[in-house]
């Protein structure tokens, strides 16, 4: 046979493998292309977003890399790596192996062996993680239309429950910070529909088998009602949903405060209620930093960043930054270890920062050097004042 009909071959088996639900994987290798550390290249058939394709995975010497292409792509493409670049290639069935081989003569061979496999075709992901917040069971996430009663995720909620789960990830590594003991009450301030409170007394009650009372703080009463129900329906019997604002909340028992994207000063206004209730650990995730723009272009300081600060967006920016570093300075006063990182949530959630505040002790010195600190700040960039350091100004 010649070296195209038997290439020709090979591809039909792989067609029918996948249509009939028999294909494992393949293997290519024996690689002889231009790309010096590339050895082998690995294909899976994978669903992703429910969709079937074939994953493939470049193994190099030092490192993997992974491309997903639809299943007559990625059928294509095996026929192009085996006509050129790599000299044997192994299809893997349920049923038998399929083997194409280069010989040293520049044919090209064909051969089959059976190897019935009791190895079923696997479609998960590899990369796709376990979820510490599973689907199943979870009335809230139906409420909350999430997923369906089977626990089923919709597709259209997918990148919300991948949320969510992210943030359950994020805070559980902080929780393994402190001390689980010291865990007694979690407010979340500005808990709006509720998707991370739930899923944290979800996790806090059910992963960590801690007795925890819960608070979220809202300021429109029909999410309070709503979340309330919610609650109630999943007899989650510690967890409860105030109507008010995050400064007018009040309460001196805080273990964990979570306030997430809270605009402008209202995240200023959680850290403080955070740091006079001692919270062993404090998250928020800022959003809006109006408060320092608007003093920054009133006090119009010229400074060696000022050819940057004259446009609009880097002012902006530059603002933010300002803001949250000098929220992170005000909790380091207070004693906080604290910690600002990104994350991007999903494809349709823009970059957010956290800011975290895990409880610890400063000393005097530190706190004196801290307070020159943010005094050097404010005259550099022309800041009367920070709306947290005036809230804490009978406490600095």
């Amino acid at each position: 046979m010649s070296n195209q009909l038997n290439i020709q071959l090979f591809l039909d088996q792989l067609s029918e493998s996948i249509s009939l639900n028999l294909f494992l994987k393949a293997s290519l290798g024996n690689y002889h292309g231009n790309e010096k550390e590339l050895k082998n290249i690995y294909v899976r058939r994978v669903k992703i977003k429910r969709v079937d394709v074939l994953s493939f995975n470049y193994r190099y010497k030092t490192r993997d890399i992974f491309k997903n292409l639809s299943i007559p792509e990625g059928s294509d493409l095996i026929g192009n790596l085996i006509s050129n670049d790599f000299r044997i290639c192994t299809l893997f069935t349920t049923e038998k192996e399929v083997i194409i081989e280069h010989g040293k003569k520049g044919a090209i061979s064909l051969r089959e062996r059976q190897n019935i496999s009791n190895v079923k075709p696997n479609l998960a992901h590899d990369r796709e993680k376990k979820r510490i917040i599973g689907p199943e069971g979870k009335t809230y996430l139906q409420d909350l239309k999430i997923t369906d009663q089977e626990g089923n995720v919709f597709k259209n909620s997918q990148d919300k429950y991948k949320q969510i789960n992210q943030y359950i990830e994020i805070l559980s590594s902080l929780i393994k910070e402190i001390s689980n003991a010291g865990i007694r009450n979690v407010v979340d301030m500005g808990s709006g529909k509720g998707y991370l409170t739930f899923a944290l007394y979800d996790y806090l009650h059910n992963v960590l088998n801690l007795s925890v009372n819960m608070v979220g703080v809202e300021f429109r009463e029909d999410l309070v009602q709503l979340c309330n129900g919610i609650a109630e329906k999943a007899s989650f019997n510690q967890l409860r949903f105030e109507q008010g604002s995050i400064d007018s909340y009040s309460s001196d028992s805080i273990d964990l405060l979570i306030a997430l994207h809270a605009c402008d000063t209202a995240t200023d206004d959680a850290i403080y209620k955070g740091i006079k209730a001692k919270a062993e650990l404090i998250v928020v995730a800022p959003c809006c930093h109006k408060q320092i723009r608007r003093e920054m272009e009133k006090g119009k300081a010229k400074n060696s960043v000022s050819f940057l600060t004259k446009y609009g967006i880097f002012l902006e920016r530059q603002a933010e930054m300002i803001t949250d570093g000098i929220r992170a300075l005000v909790l380091e006063y207070f004693g906080y270890k604290t910690k600002v990182f990104e994350f991007i949530s999903d494809v349709h959630t823009p970059k957010n920062v956290l800011v975290v505040g895990i409880k610890g002790s400063v000393d005097n010195n530190k706190k004196t050097e801290i307070l020159a600190q943010i005094e050097a700040t404010k005259d550099y960039f022309g800041i009367s004042y920070h709306h947290l350091e005036k809230l804490l100004k009978e406490e600095i």
